[in-house]
């Protein structure tokens, strides 16, 4: 496959806090290095054990595992069928780096973090294919309890025909049968997405942990803990730290408001998960009450709960990175852009609650570029970047434009060129003879300028009705390379990709996983 890096500043859509903190200018909220922590004998073997439980066939990255190897970790929230691109690049990225430390002489294992305590059902119930001429939508629709967390959600029957839809848009292939053999009624969102990349990376070392377990908040109990005892202390170091970023020109990932706090509590009758609100101490309630559900709990009775049920107690996006780094010998956290601006707030939690702090590097961004895309690229001398900012209607235009004869694109140039130059020295006369003239000649020259455009938009239309394969061309461009506007990464479903470019895919993204900043990969 021929692979090109374009630099991450060149690609739109990445805040200013995710970008400096790329590039190391915002060092002071990110550290470049720390050692992993590494776990208590026990602490490893109840850790070793949950893995086992939940990565059956992975014998050798689990030796590595209890021989002590460090973990470079990634995750992403459980969506239908794989979720989009990124999350593959994600894995990628982290078997990439795991290997390259190994390499080195310092053991490491490649885990997946399933966010499946995650509980908005929207976000992630869908993904996107492309069709013969344009983007189809599949949604798991089946009738849910509302704020469950998703990756406890069993699909009913109706996933079976998603699954043969979602077939016959990718194409007979080992990533449909990948869908056919985890996608099943009965299974959990978790356990689907959890079998369909044990499959996709099974020869690449990839460990895959769910924490929604009450082993695994039993075990992390003392970051819950923390968050519970000490909620007002680090609720104003997040207040503190959103104030020094929003003093340094940045704009807060995550906002915190006046009640919020680290935590949600499952709900024992319904199993939904709800915020948990924080109430200061006061008079009559010296260590303050906390509020989910519209039930009021003590700070005792919360921490009863996380004595009783643990699994009931479940750590919020900010708090998530400080819970997983307490269970794991993490040394790197692989994130996108929206994790690494939060990881700027989450710092202070982890110095507070750890005492250290886990390094975050970014995923490998990628394009896929399919033959015939391709070729239209280089029919119309387009790039990606030249794409950027624009819609369909947009690129049909251009096309149209530059497909006008040579004849007729020298006459509206020359026409366009002439009229502004004349009227730029008309209106500068008017000036001189009278303010209130001139703002009038202004108004007037742009009226006129505006029609000039209006010919030349004409004309780009004429020529594009005249040749109706380039609406198509746009239409075909954009909703593979920028569907709705986003990169494809973010849209499209990765079991698309991986049918169409086949099993040497994910070798290709593990061999330019370490890379850093946009990669076009096509065949």
């Amino acid at each position: 496959m021929f692979v090109e890096q374009l630099p991450s500043n060149a690609i739109p859509g990445i805040s200013r806090l995710a970008q400096d903190a790329i590039s190391g200018r915002a060092g002071q909220y990110y550290p470049v290095s720390t050692p992993a922590r590494n776990l208590a004998p026990a602490h490893s073997e109840a850790i070793k054990q949950m893995l086992a439980a939940q990565n059956p066939g992975d014998r050798q990255a689990l030796a590595q595992f209890v021989g002590g190897a460090g973990a470079i970790v990634t995750g992403q929230q459980v969506g239908l069928f794989g979720g989009p691109l990124f999350t593959p690049l994600k894995a990628a990225t982290a078997i990439a780096r795991a290997n390259s430390l190994s390499k080195s002489g310092k053991p490491h294992v490649a885990i997946f973090w399933l966010a499946s305590e995650d509980h908005d059902l929207a976000e992630v119930n869908h993904t996107t294919f492309p069709g013969r001429r344009d983007l189809v939508r599949l949604q798991y629709s089946a009738a849910q309890a509302a704020e469950l967390p998703v990756g406890s959600i069993t699909l009913d029957g109706s996933i079976s025909a998603l699954v043969d839809r979602a077939a016959e848009l990718i194409g007979y292939s080992d990533a449909a049968e990948a869908l056919q053999a985890a996608y099943q009624p009965g299974k959990t969102f978790a356990q689907a997405f959890s079998e369909f990349y044990a499959r996709v990376f099974a020869a690449d070392g990839l460990l895959i942990f769910d924490p929604h377990t009450r082993a695994a908040h039993a075990l992390g109990a003392p970051v819950l803990r923390a968050a519970i005892e000490r909620a007002d202390e680090l609720h104003a170091a997040l207040l503190a730290r959103n104030a020094e970023l929003t003093a340094a020109g940045y704009t807060p990932q995550v906002m915190v408001g006046e009640q919020s706090s680290l935590l949600f509590l499952i709900n024992d009758k319904t199993g939904a998960r709800e915020a948990l609100k924080r109430t200061l101490p006061s008079a009559a309630e010296p260590n303050g009450l906390w509020l989910a559900g519209g039930i009021s709990y003590s700070t005792a009775e919360l921490l009863g709960i996380l004595a009783a049920e643990p699994e009931r107690i479940s750590p919020s996006a900010l708090l998530r990175p400080v819970f997983q780094d307490f269970l794991l010998p993490t040394t790197t956290y692989i994130g996108g852009n929206a994790e690494i601006a939060y990881f700027a707030q989450s710092e202070v939690l982890y110095r507070r609650i750890l005492d250290r702090i886990t390094p975050i590097r970014p995923r490998l961004s990628a394009t896929l570029i399919e033959p015939a895309i391709a070729e239209l690229l280089k029919r119309h001398e387009l790039d990606l970047t030249s794409l950027f900012g624009k819609t369909i209607d947009d690129l049909a235009q251009q096309l149209g434009a530059r497909a006008l004869p040579i004849e007729g694109k020298r006459k509206l140039s020359n026409a366009g060129n002439a009229l502004d130059a004349e009227l730029a020295g008309l209106v500068d006369w008017m000036k001189g003879v009278d303010e209130g003239l001139g703002r009038s000649g202004e108004r007037a020259a742009s009226k006129m300028r505006y029609q000039m455009n209006r010919m030349r938009r004409l004309a780009a239309r004429f020529a594009l009705e005249k040749e109706a394969a380039l609406a198509r061309h746009a239409e075909s461009i954009m909703n593979a390379l920028l569907p709705h506007g986003h990169l494809q990464e973010r849209v499209i479903g990765a079991p698309y990709f991986l049918a169409r470019f086949g099993s040497g895919l994910t070798q290709t993204f593990i061999e330019h996983g370490s890379g850093e900043g946009h990669t076009l990969i096509r065949p």
